[in-house]
């Protein structure tokens, strides 16, 4: 069976994805990746921190926002980089700099091959497969790429929006609910009794 269009564009960006990473390096690879996790660590933890800060100097809010979360991520980011940079260039120009091309190459392969398998992926959410154009339905790669689609999917949360609440959240909000009942409940016995008294002491003797 002839290799289809999909075929050839799966593997053009798996090798230049790979001849890229084997340039610079599977150390520099990691320590890019690394470096891009502090800078948003960095801004996740400083951005409480600060907001009110900048906020009494820049308006309106949304735009504060975006500078203190841009300006600390980015400065973060360039002094990581600056590091990681130093550090990897000393590791390729060592001994072992031929073997870190080599890991270097085959993450590139991987990551070109995630890449076209979340572009699939995302453009199957929007069309069905069933509609994919012919180039698609018949390549050789299409089956592999599904199936190592779907195990990154199956990596996924079921409910991702669940990550974000508390765990005992649902259980807070019934106790809540709960303790509603519970003084509503009490200021209707307290209403009863009350009128109880009225009624009694109202009453001849």
């Amino acid at each position: 069976m002839p290799f289809s269009w999909l075929d050839v564009i799966l593997v053009a960006i798996m090798l230049l994805s790979g001849f890229l990473a084997m340039l610079r390096g599977f150390t520099r690879e990691m320590l890019a990746i690394m470096s891009w996790a502090l800078a948003a660590l960095a801004t996740l933890f400083l951005f409480p921190l600060y907001r009110d800060t900048v906020k009494q100097y820049i308006q309106p809010e949304i735009l504060a926002d975006g500078v203190l979360a841009g300006g600390v991520f980015v400065i973060v980011l360039i002094v990581a980089s600056l590091i990681t940079i130093r550090l990897s260039d000393q590791i390729l120009d060592s001994r072992v700099g031929a073997l870190d091309r080599t890991f270097g190459f085959v993450f590139g392969l991987v990551r070109g091959l995630i890449l076209v398998v979340i572009s699939f992926e995302l453009v199957a959410l929007i069309v069905e497969k069933k509609d994919f154009p012919n180039w698609v339905q018949t390549a050789q790669s299409r089956p592999f790429i599904e199936r190592t689609g779907d195990a990154i999917i199956s990596l996924l949360p079921d409910n991702p929006a669940s990550i974000f609440r508390s765990p005992d959240g649902g259980a807070a909000d019934e106790r809540t609910d709960a303790g509603d009942k519970t003084d509503r409940g009490y200021a209707s016995t307290d209403r009863r009794g009350l009128d109880e008294v009225v009624g009694s002491a109202s009453k001849p003797r």
